[in-house]
């Protein structure tokens, strides 16, 4: 398995999995926050075409998330995952589209990869976070949640490869041109993940398996990558280099397990 991402940010998230088994492959694209030919472009990127993507996996209905999903499903007839509270927020319930249907904590499988989708709380309608696994590893993925939770710590723990959202500094966020409300919302349960916070979930994790470390989501205006990378070092004892950046422009390449 190896996964990389198309780019990560409030202006677009997108990141692809990848699982070869002997002379099959299976590809999926969590989120689609681009518009449909953005997505073509970055995927061409990392030598991929549209064509070849088996699932779309959306976590939530917000704009970053969603993008030309719908689009990019209906042109190239990719089944389309998400909640169908997500589902109904985006009218995907109602599109020409091939809808398949998640519930929080059941397991899918797509392809050779087996996906659990995962509640977290984040203010939209049925928000989910995502675990994927080839059998022999387990990447997982939190962006978009404003807090730990007893049951983020435990899906999470024991992961090979983790994606894990750092939005923002604290002292950058309380000090930026944001208004009031707006950094209310960020910095919510409901919210973004600042990086402390994100340190802490990743101190409650079994880490006896994590390979890589990617910090992800961060904010171009209220976060620097050194800080998201310090404070996630801290946690493994290594250095901040150890520590993969999700940027908005260039995502990450192909990391593998």
């Amino acid at each position: 398995m190896r996964f990389a991402s198309l780019g990560s940010g409030s202006e677009g998230n997108a990141l692809l999995v990848e699982s070869v088994s002997g002379t099959t492959s299976t590809r999926v694209l969590l989120d689609c926050g681009f518009s449909a030919k953005e997505v073509e472009r970055r995927l061409a990127r990392l030598d991929v075409r549209a064509d070849q993507i088996d699932a779309i996996l959306i976590t939530h209905e917000h704009a970053d998330h969603i993008g030309g999903a719908l689009t990019l499903a209906r042109k190239w007839s990719i089944p389309l995952h998400m909640s169908w509270g997500t589902a109904r927020a985006v009218g995907a319930d109602d599109a020409p589209v091939d809808l398949r249907v998640l519930w929080g904590d059941e397991s899918v499988m797509v392809g050779d990869l087996e996906v659990l989708p995962y509640t977290v709380p984040h203010d939209a309608r049925e928000p989910l976070q995502y675990v994927f696994s080839d059998g022999a590893s387990r990447l997982g993925v939190l962006t978009d949640v404003g807090g730990a939770t007893a049951h983020i710590t435990n899906v999470l723990s024991g992961c090979d490869a983790l994606v894990l959202e750092s939005n923002h500094d604290v002292g950058m966020l309380a000090t930026s041109r944001y208004p009031a409300s707006l950094k209310a919302r960020i910095g919510g349960m409901h919210g973004h993940l600042n990086n402390d916070a994100a340190a802490g979930i990743l101190a409650a994790l079994d880490r006896s398996k994590l390979r890589h470390l990617v910090a992800a989501h961060l904010s171009r205006e209220n976060n620097l990558p050194e800080l998201a990378q310090a404070a996630l070092a801290a946690v493994l004892g290594g250095t901040p280099a150890d520590i993969v950046v999700a940027t908005q422009a260039d995502g990450f390449d192909w990391l593998s397990l």
